[in-house]
């Protein structure tokens, strides 16, 4: 029992880190398959294809043509979450900036911005067409040169382009206030004589090496819901070669570990998602569309929804088509989402996270005390019959069958359990990983102050490192974490012999260490837990003794 201890924490601390990361998140992925050419897209029959309606919305007389020469225009819309920056080229989303996180943790950090233009060439949500001459650096003509919308309130982005072949393309990006979604219509006019046989893509791209800020990018990659599942491909893992879905995809879009931006399906709007780095070395991601046929005088409607915001697990689960997936928080997602969903309502209450951790803690050690309490009986029972198993040892040390015989019948006498320490350990491990991942990735946490110099409940306390300008994080949070560890070993019943019990002490040490790199709430959550458990513990000496 002593060695089956000791190798149980071992491999505790094992899985742990294997779990973090070997086995973080990662998700089977779609075999990769050739990349295929706008022709081919053309002439590949989709279903189901968008809805054509006639006659065209808007007459192509009264819209001005846009050619290629006109330099590009930039229109600011501003809301009450967000600042957006749109370029006529392509009629893209430029950047978008957030006006409720900061990069960093200070009152004059500068504020999260999302959408790259770092790629020359393409912007976020440039549109694009297969089958009909629509290239990436198409200029599109804007309705307006900017506005700010009320509280309340929505109003209409429109981009018109008109071509020299006798179709026109108009793109209409409806924002409103207190939301970050948006709604894009991309409508298609023929007003040549021939039918038009295409597929409107739209295309996001990302850096292949982002800057890395607040270990925002730990996570960062290609994120889509295909086939009722969660695909991610990491940045690293996508060559020049590309990479194809079309299985009933609901959204695509890239993600780091707290923001998104992403293509949400609208009946069935995206009928694939190819995946590449294109020639500047940025990774691409084309969201294309069924195939469309519209015939003269004719046109049609591609609808979609844009999200770019934060992974909010509330506002994640508004948007709907499974986007709350995009929150992956790793095999025990089961048990970490509603986790997290308490922890956002106690926090209504509390109106502090540190606290409604503890709140979370308090009831984590309340639901599983008949386990713990049982625990803690049958080490305390197997302590006080070791003076027995040592002289059977002795006794029968020659004969392994009747010394096995007696000390089973030695347990059965004193009603004790030898695996009774142990499985309760094992059922709570799941628990801890999946509040592990849940403080560890929520958004919530992020900057969310706690008391006294905890300002960041989502970055480790560094307040010795920062004091004293230490090359390595150093905080009183977890050292005083592992003092409690330390007490509660020295408290635990064990069989095991001197030096064993040695070896066993210096596991405080080992998690110190491991932990000053956490989240600070993490950390709270584990010291808060071992006070509990060190009162139960004197609770259960007494009761025995008694």
């Amino acid at each position: 029992m002593e060695k089956r201890a000791f190798i149980a924490v071992g491999l505790s601390v094992a899985v742990f880190y294997l779990f973090s990361f070997l086995f973080d998140s990662d998700k089977q992925n779609v075999e990769p398959s050739a990349p295929q050419s706008a022709a081919s897209v053309a002439n590949t029959p989709a279903t189901p294809t968008p809805q054509i309606s006639a006659p065209p919305l808007l007459a192509p007389v009264q819209m001005q043509a846009a050619s290629a020469n006109v330099p590009q225009k930039e229109i600011t819309v501003e809301t009450d979450l967000y600042t957006a920056v749109f370029s006529s080229r392509g009629a893209s989303l430029k950047s978008l900036t957030l006006k409720n996180y900061r990069e960093e943790n200070a009152p004059d950090a500068k504020k999260v911005i999302l959408g790259y233009d770092s790629d020359p060439a393409i912007f976020s949500f440039s549109t694009r067409a297969a089958g009909i001459n629509l290239p990436d650096s198409t200029q599109f003509m804007a309705d307006s040169d900017g506005f700010k919308i009320e509280k309340s309130g929505s109003k209409q982005l429109i981009f018109n382009y008109i071509s020299g072949q006798g179709f026109t393309v108009r793109k209409v990006y409806t924002l409103s206030s207190g939301a970050y979604g948006i709604k894009l219509d991309t409508q298609v006019f023929n007003n040549s004589g021939a039918p038009l046989v295409g597929a409107i893509q739209h295309v996001m791209t990302y850096p292949a090496e982002p800057k890395v800020v607040d270990n925002r990018f730990d996570t960062a990659g290609s994120y889509l819901f295909s086939d009722n599942s969660l695909q991610s491909d990491k940045i690293k893992d996508v060559s020049s070669a590309s990479k194809r879905y079309d299985k009933t995809i609901q959204w695509s879009g890239f993600a780091d570990k707290y923001f998104l931006n992403a293509i949400l399906a609208e009946k069935d709007s995206i009928a694939s998602v190819e995946l590449k780095k294109n020639s500047a070395g940025f990774f691409e991601s084309i969201v294309s569309s069924p195939q469309f046929t519209v015939n003269p005088g004719q046109s049609i409607t591609v609808a979609h929804r844009l999200f770019v915001g934060p992974k909010d697990i509330d506002i994640l689960k508004e948007q709907g088509n499974s986007l709350v997936q995009s929150l992956d928080l790793g095999w025990f997602t089961v048990i970490a989402k509603p986790l997290l969903y308490s922890l956002k309502f106690f926090y209504k209450y509390v109106g502090n996270y540190g606290i409604a951790i503890i709140i979370i803690t308090i009831i984590l050690k309340v639901l599983f005390f008949p386990l713990t309490h049982k625990s803690y009986k049958s080490m305390k029972g197997m302590q006080k019959i070791q003076p027995e198993m040592t002289k059977m040892r002795e006794k029968y040390k020659d004969d392994r069958d009747a010394m096995n015989k007696a000390v089973m019948e030695l347990y059965r006498e004193h009603k004790v359990n030898p695996m009774g320490g142990c499985l309760p350990m094992v059922v709570q491990i799941p628990v801890f990983f999946a509040l592990y991942k849940s403080l560890m990735f929520s958004i919530e946490l992020r900057h969310a102050p706690f008391m006294l110099w905890i300002t960041d409940l989502a970055g480790p306390d560094n307040l010795f490192g920062a004091l004293f300008h230490l090359p390595f994080i150093l905080g009183p949070l977890p050292i005083v974490m592992g003092v409690t560890m330390f007490i509660q070993q020295k408290m635990t019943p064990s069989q095991m012999d001197p030096m064993q019990q040695k070896m066993m002490l210096a596991l405080p040490v080992v998690f110190t260490f491991m932990f000053l790199s956490f989240p600070s709430g993490l950390v709270l959550y584990w010291l808060v837990n071992n006070v509990l458990t060190i009162g139960q513990q004197m609770y259960i000496n007494k009761l025995v003794k008694d």
